[in-house]
């Protein structure tokens, strides 16, 4: 507790005269001894003196000099002669007279806080306090307070101030004095880097410098000033150290402290004490912690150096490695080796979820290791191969029990999070498919279809947000040229034609069907299946591996359109005796031209070389001749066999193929055909009139005359057509028949026989049998209704048609306008001029057709149109119906022969129309520039000899004549090569080519 000491209220030094006298003879008093020590020789001394304080009427209350040292001291003896002799000491003494230790204390911390103060309110109160504990018998013994005796020696004035000082000091005295002042520091810590450091003092109050080594205080500080209490403190070992102390130390000046004064003595005279000087009363402690051992504690960061790894390269990480406490520990200026255990948990379908560790049973592709020797960066060594798609993560551990001895100074293991994206790389998966048409055969106009089973060629499809990665798969039906199986190849035949592309989306592996694409005409039809990055969304791209893509010509993908064949057919007489023969004429259309050599290939069968003509028979009537008749049930007169291919063959005029009835009845041919992998199955119908006979019983019996007529049911504007009629029954002899054609009418209108179109000569009729009528054209459409009338041999109609019977209707349509492309290309141009292509192009155009030119360098002598010889290509011209279009302009770069060809695709990019390469009027010649020659010297004028001017129109025409020969011939020529080149050459044209060959 400390209170406040009163100051005076009148100046310093003023002092009543009487005192003043009486100091200033004291003082020459002094002087006299001084000189006379002088003038004697004797040994210098120290003599006291008044100091700060009020001399009155009764004395001095004050201080004295004790002119020793320069202190001030004050008297304890009140009896005893001022000390202005000569004065001797200090001398520090731990006891003085009767006064006890607490005593001896207490004026050591009043004279220490006061006693050399230039206050004399301040030096009177401490003469007061040293009296009053020092000499109290004495100070007391005027029979009132010695406060209130000795006090009058000051002025009236400042009394009350010094009574208050005096109070201020006997009341801190008792509280802050302490016989023995101690000071202690110690250290204590909670961890190998915070800290205590706790000060007791005694007195409480005390304070002083603490300072720290290899320790700093809450406020960074290594030293401050510090009083009893508890202060905490930072350890800052020096970088790599192993181990370290922490010292702390403190020194407080303690003047004024503990049972102790210094004592001045005078011979004879008052004894003076003041407080202990404070160079010898100084307190410190100090403390310091046994070797602190330092451990670190080292933390991974990674970030794969590639987010997508190619199968069959490696994985590398990239890690950070920072503290997290400590410093990286040296042993001997040498880092200490901490071993990092990398392991790459995968592959996984999809990114997995992060996690403090990986799952139980979580498969690993690798593991590595890095040695670690500080904060930094490292790279992980790579020897870890991608072997399959999937997502990879990162683990990386440093296990403090695996470090051997360096173990000891790690703090703890380490083990990094499960599933960091950043730790985490991808290997595309690679989606493939493998395919199989699902009709092995159709016919023309069938939709066919594909089905694919799609899966990953590289491991695991993968997945994201837990649903399966979609794969756009692009399926390409092609036309396979020519008639046989197409032969597998890593690309489609440059002849294929595509007839359709479709695309199916894979959500994930398994088995899709495609969408349809329609066969329009036979032959075999292949699919080749793609899945490519382009066309995928883009953020699917990085998940697949690499383009893939069927290859062209799989037997499995592949499917046979098989070709429809057709026949006509006429038997040569109706009526065949018994015993006697039927002749037939079966013309076959629509084998391939190479039918019959195809051996089969293991999975597409040989071709079946057989058409088979069984003629069933007798039937007791026609009437069950119907294309329900079961012919399998039906009687058999023979079966003759021909080879399955085009042509026309005539039966029965061979003793080989004889057809010889033996019974009365009806009879029909009926030709089939089995059908193989390329052609239809076919057999022509029982119903047919054309293929029938009939042997008449025996003896002959008259049959009523009938007729059955059948018109052919459509043509189109200037197509023939005709009527055909079967007269069966008994013919009465001189009959005729005759046909009429009436039309064509609108065909929405009710059939009108009116207008006569047609009228057939009278035709003879001798026996049963079928009768052409004749053939007919119509100029316009509509319907024509045919009539027929039997007459016998005096015009007596025997059978009469109708107008508009069933089966004597001919549908006349119009000619439709044939989509037809014609082309000019530039004939010559000189090196550096432009050239182009102009297409004529008319009949019906398809909305979204596009018109494409391309040019074709000739290098050799053979015409050729390949990618290896394309010069220009232009891009799709939008045709928005018939009429002219030119190419884009081009220059050619080089001299010689360019081949144009022209081509339309529709709007589903399916080719239409392509021209022919070497077509005529498609070349252009790129001749070089020619060299100017030097104008020669002319004569003055040539001579006009062997006719007069009347001479040259006649020379005139004759070049005319010439150059036309040669440009026919020119013509004719590059014609007749055209048409050789595309298989069609006409006899005219083989004369042609020879006429030419002798002309070279």
């Amino acid at each position: 507790m400390s209170m406040s000491i009163a100051s005076p209220p009148e100046p310093r030094g003023v002092h009543p005269p009487g005192a003043v006298i009486r100091r200033l003879s004291a003082v020459l008093v002094v002087l006299f001894v001084l000189a006379g020590t002088v003038v004697l020789g004797a040994a210098p001394a120290h003599a006291g003196s008044l100091g700060t304080g009020y001399y009155g009427d009764s004395g001095f209350l004050g201080a004295y000099n004790t002119d020793v040292d320069g202190r001030q001291g004050y008297c304890i003896d009140l009896g005893a002669n001022s000390p202005f002799d000569p004065t001797l000491g200090p001398q520090t003494v731990t006891s003085l007279d009767s006064l006890s230790r607490q005593q001896l204390a207490e004026l050591n911390y009043v004279l220490d806080r006061w006693g050399q103060s230039g206050d004399p309110n301040l030096t009177a109160a401490v003469a007061l306090y040293v009296w009053s504990v020092a000499d109290a018998g004495v100070y007391n013994s005027h029979g009132m307070s010695g406060d209130d005796y000795y006090v009058a020696r000051a002025p009236v004035g400042v009394r009350g101030t010094i009574l208050a000082n005096l109070a201020v000091m006997r009341q801190e005295a008792a509280i802050n004095a302490v016989t023995d002042p101690s000071l202690s520091v110690s250290i204590a810590m909670s961890d190998q880097y915070a800290g205590t450091v706790t000060v007791t003092a005694h007195p409480a109050s005390l304070q002083g410098g603490a300072a720290l080594t290899g320790a700093v205080f809450a406020d960074g500080s290594t030293s401050r000033t510090l009083g009893a209490g508890q202060y905490g403190i930072t350890g800052i070992p020096a970088d790599g150290v192993p181990s370290y102390r922490i010292e702390a130390s403190m020194s407080v000046a303690a003047a004024g402290y503990g049972a102790q004064v210094d004592l001045y003595t005078t011979p004879g005279a008052q004894r003076l004490i003041a407080a202990v000087a404070g160079s010898s009363t100084g307190l410190s402690a100090q403390a310091q912690t046994p070797m602190i051992d330092l451990d670190f504690q080292p933390q991974i960061a990674t970030q794969v150096s590639s987010r997508y790894v190619s199968e069959g390269d490696t994985f590398t990480d990239q890690l950070s490695v920072t503290l997290t406490k400590g410093t990286w520990i040296r042993i001997d200026g040498v880092p200490v080796p901490i071993t990092a255990t990398g392991t790459l948990f995968g592959p996984f379908d999809e990114q997995p979820a992060e996690a403090e560790a990986a799952p139980a049973g979580a498969p690993v592709a690798g593991q590595e290791t890095v040695t670690l020797t500080g904060a930094g960066s490292y790279t992980s060594p790579g020897t870890v191969t991608a072997a399959e798609s999937g997502f990879y993560s990162w683990v990386w551990t440093i296990d403090k029990a695996a470090q051997g001895a360096n173990g000891r100074y790690l703090t703890d293991s380490f083990a990094d999070r499960f599933g960091q994206v950043p730790e985490s790389s991808v290997v595309p998966f690679q989606p493939v498919a493998v395919s199989e048409a699902d009709q092995h055969l159709a016919v023309p106009g069938d939709a066919l279809t594909d089905t694919i089973t799609v899966s990953s060629a590289n491991g695991a499809w993968l997945k994201r947000d837990g649903a399966y990665i979609p794969i756009v798969f692009e399926g390409t039906a092609y036309q396979v040229p020519g008639t046989l199986p197409p032969a597998q190849a890593s690309l489609a035949d440059a002849g294929a034609v595509p007839l359709g592309t479709v695309t199916m989306t894979a959500d994930g592996p398994g088995v899709y069907t495609s969408p349809e694409v329609v066969a329009p005409q036979g032959g075999f039809v292949t699919w080749v299946w793609r899945a490519h990055k382009a066309t995928q969304p883009e953020w699917v791209r990085d998940y697949l591996a690499a383009d893939w893509t069927d290859d062209y010509g799989i037997t499995v993908e592949t499917t046979s359109v098989r070709w429809p064949i057709t026949t006509t057919s006429l038997m040569r007489e109706y009526n065949v005796h018994s015993g006697g023969r039927a002749f037939d004429t079966v013309t076959v259309t629509g084998f391939p031209a190479n039918h019959g050599q195809f051996e089969g290939d293991g999975y597409w069968q040989a071709d079946n070389d057989e058409v088979i003509h069984t003629v069933y028979g007798p039937f007791a009537t026609d009437d069950v001749l119907t294309d329900d008749l079961a012919l399998s049930d039906a009687p058999v007169l023979t079966s003759i066999t021909t080879p399955a291919r085009n042509g026309v063959y005539r039966l029965g005029y061979t003793d080989a193929d004889r057809i010889t009835p033996t019974e009365p009845g009806f009879y029909v041919l009926v030709t089939t055909f089995a059908g193989d992998d390329r052609v239809q199955p076919y057999r022509s119908s029982p119903a047919d009139v054309l293929e029938r006979f009939f042997v008449p019983p025996t003896p002959e019996v008259e049959l009523p005359v009938t007729v059955i007529t059948q018109a052919t049911p459509a043509v189109l504007v200037g197509e023939p057509f005709a009527d055909t009629a079967l007269v069966q029954g008994t013919i009465p002899e001189g009959a005729y028949l005759q046909f009429r054609a009436y039309g064509p009418e609108p065909v929405d209108a009710e059939p009108n026989c009116a207008t006569v179109l047609y009228e057939s000569e009278s035709i003879p009729v001798t026996q049963p049998g079928v009768y052409a009528s004749g053939e007919t054209t119509a100029d316009q459409a509509g319907n024509v209704y045919w009539i027929e009338t039997l007459d016998d041999a005096d015009a007596t109609i025997l059978v009469e048609g109708t107008c508009g019977a069933p089966g004597e209707t001919t549908v006349v349509t119009e000619q439709p306008e044939q989509l037809t492309v014609t082309t000019q290309a530039v004939a010559e141009v000189t090196l550096g001029e432009p050239a182009h292509d102009l297409a004529r192009v008319s009949g019906s155009v398809p909305d979204g057709t596009t018109l494409v030119f391309e040019a074709y360098r000739q290098d050799e002598e053979t015409v050729s149109c390949t990618a290896d010889e394309l010069a220009f290509r232009t891009e799709p011209m939008p045709l928005d119906g018939p009429g002219e279009y030119a190419s884009e302009e081009v220059v050619f770069e080089q001299v010689g022969t360019y081949y144009w060809i022209e081509t339309l695709f529709d709007e589903n990019g399916t080719e239409i129309h392509r021209g022919l390469c070497g077509a005529p009027d498609e070349t252009t010649a790129v001749i070089p520039v020619p060299e100017t020659p030097e104008t020669p010297d002319l004569p003055p004028s040539l001579a006009l000899t062997g006719a007069g001017d009347w001479m040259l129109p006649f020379g005139i025409a004759g070049g005319i004549f010439a150059l036309a020969g040669v440009l026919t011939l020119w013509f004719g020529r590059r014609l007749a090569i055209y048409r050789e080149r595309n298989g069609y050459v006409r006899e005219e044209d083989e004369d042609f080519l020879a006429l030419f060959d002798e002309q070279r």
